[in-house]
């Protein structure tokens, strides 16, 4: 592993693609639903048990959050999408915010879409593949909470999503992770060093 990773810090919340910060040069962001687990990804992924705030409520996550690797780089948790407890336009106007930082935020490299492995690939997160492709953005799919499965029904459950991308003109990449079990961390560091420390 990078040690890079293990050196993550909160750097700050921005509520808006004005308040994100200037001299970061990549960045790789996280989205998905808002309990598809994705604080817990970010903490497995940087070996830190509470870098990135969980919680049971979800929707917690209201600002894009930016956790720093060093001063070019950062790892960035985007407000779930889909099925929060939260009002109605608070939720429009996240997804304006979230449009605007995907389609101008030029240090932006990369997404990675957390997946609950139980709910497979939802309405919301195939729009949100089809706007990566449309900006030219590489995603990495993880399949989140595959130790809730069995083998056999994980192995399917990644088949199926493969098959359903296939035919999608983003450039994807679908694997299975779990927190708990710490499955697909490799996977999922590889690729964020190849979209982090490379030139674009």
């Amino acid at each position: 592993m990078n040690p890079l990773y293990h050196r993550a810090t909160f750097l700050l919340s921005a509520p808006n693609l004005k308040t994100t910060p200037e001299d970061v040069e990549y960045e790789v962001a996280f989205a998905g639903r808002s309990n598809a687990g994705k604080s817990s990804a970010i903490n497995t992924l940087t070996n830190q048990r509470s870098l990135a705030r969980t919680s049971k409520t979800p929707g917690r996550t209201q600002q894009m959050v930016y956790f720093q690797l060093d001063e070019q780089r950062c790892l960035v948790d985007l407000p779930g999408y889909g099925y929060a407890k939260v009002p109605r336009d608070i939720q429009i106007k996240w997804q304006k915010e979230l449009e605007r930082y995907l389609e101008k935020r030029k240090a932006l490299n990369g997404l990675v879409l957390l997946v609950d492995i139980r709910r497979n690939l939802a309405e919301y997160d195939m729009q949100m593949i089809d706007y990566a492709a449309h900006l030219n953005l590489d995603v990495y799919v993880a399949l989140t909470k595959s130790d809730k499965l069995n083998r056999n029904a994980a192995k399917n459950a990644l088949f199926a999503a493969q098959k359903l991308l296939k035919e999608s003109t983003a450039k994807v990449q679908v694997e299975l992770f779990s927190s708990l079990k710490k499955q697909g961390i490799e996977e999922i560091h590889c690729w964020l060093d190849a979209h982090l420390m490379t030139e674009k």
